[in-house]
């Protein structure tokens, strides 16, 4: 009985023998560092890093059921995923807020892609 569940395992897929089951396996590793740093204080938590996390977590699990076979590890590792990045975000509101300056360098970063393409814009339109 065992050994038929392992081999149906080892035959699937999704299974061992393929790139579908190690990727994930290997993706795991991300959760286990966004675990790690549970104990770590809340100001120090980089919100764009952990709304990446839970992006990431949530569109890969969406798809893992999309996708034939469907791939339960990739699911549940992307789960695992956005659990972790909603957590930790939700630490770092509770204890810092939502500010627009606490993403100063996200918006100094925006802006100044929003000025090259102005930029960009106005040499395509040529001299005014």
């Amino acid at each position: 009985m065992a050994g038929s569940k392992l081999q149906a395992i080892w035959n699937h897929p999704a299974g061992p023998k393929t790139i579908h089951f190690w990727a994930p396996t290997s993706k795991r590793i991300i959760s286990i560092a966004n675990f790690a740093d549970f104990s770590k204080p809340p100001v120090k938590i980089s919100y764009p890093q952990q709304m990446a996390v839970t992006c990431t977590g949530l569109i890969w699990s969406r798809y893992s059921m999309v996708i034939i076979p469907k791939n339960w590890n990739l699911f549940s590792v992307n789960v695992a995923m956005a659990g972790t990045g909603l957590y930790q975000l939700t630490r770092k509101i509770k204890k810092v807020g939502v500010h627009p300056k606490n993403f100063s360098g996200t918006i100094t970063f925006l802006r100044g892609k929003q000025l090259l393409q102005e930029n960009d814009d106005k040499k395509l339109s040529g001299p005014t």
